[in-house]
């Protein structure tokens, strides 16, 4: 495991405002780019007090990946560690396969599932899934699999280190971790698992006074970004 850096390191600067109209009203997102990443075992809190209160105006809320979460919290794992299994080989042959997005098509991620979810959920979960694609139904792995093993990151060749050699798991309690940022740094917080196929919330404090429909039309078109963007946090404020 790498050590984490000192919070006092890097910078932060807020790129430029991105608006939205969702259900009549609008809103503006600002990316919060930083110079360098977030560390394994790094302060989230200590993070955010640094790079994004500063630039925080009351009104505000913060969506922040939920990848971030799991790295401040070591909820990850090195590939060295993963022994590939038969059944992560055949798995991963029915893994739809997305131009942008090749992680899932590397057995060693798909066997970081099987260890979440175990081999009894992962094999009806293949069956089943097989069944639904022939008649037009997709998603039911992640479904019949749970476990959230959808929410598994890393392992991605296309993305800069250390998340090429890195899988990182989903946080255990991402509303809590909401609540506490709020808390304790007076910033309504939703944490998301982004990308560019889809935006699920899983966690909405109570002061951004939105619910998780609302909030993912928001970042549907995925502010954040993707890991080598650089933007982890994105401010969203309410203009009209």
């Amino acid at each position: 495991m790498e050590t984490a850096q000192k919070v006092e390191t890097g910078t932060s600067e807020v790129q430029p405002g991105r608006k939205i109209t969702v259900d009549g009203v609008e809103y503006e997102r600002f990316p919060i780019k930083m110079s360098r990443l977030i560390e394994f075992g790094e302060n989230l809190e200590d993070v955010l007090r640094k790079f994004v209160l500063p630039h925080f105006q009351k009104g505000d809320w913060l969506a922040l990946s939920e990848k971030l979460i799991s790295v401040s919290q070591n909820r990850v794992r090195h590939i060295s560690t993963v022994k590939v299994t038969w059944l992560a080989r055949l798995v991963t042959k029915g893994v739809k396969k997305h131009k942008n997005m090749t992680a899932w098509s590397k057995p060693e991620k798909v066997q970081v599932a099987i260890e979440e979810a175990g081999v009894w959920r992962i094999i009806p979960a293949m069956i089943l899934g097989g069944i639904g694609k022939l008649v037009g139904i997709r998603g039911l792995f992640w479904i019949i699999a749970g476990h959230r093993v959808s929410e598994i990151d890393g392992f991605i060749p296309e993305d800069m280190y250390p998340y090429t050699e890195w899988a990182v798991l989903p946080p255990p309690d991402p509303q809590h971790d909401c609540d506490e940022i709020e808390k304790n740094l007076g910033m309504p917080t939703v944490t998301a698992d982004a990308n560019f196929i889809n935006v699920k919330i899983l966690g909405v404090s109570k002061g951004v006074g939105l619910d998780k429909k609302t909030t993912r039309k928001i970042l549907l078109d995925n502010p954040l970004g993707q890991g080598n963007k650089m933007t982890p946090f994105v401010l969203v404020r309410k203009i009209s």
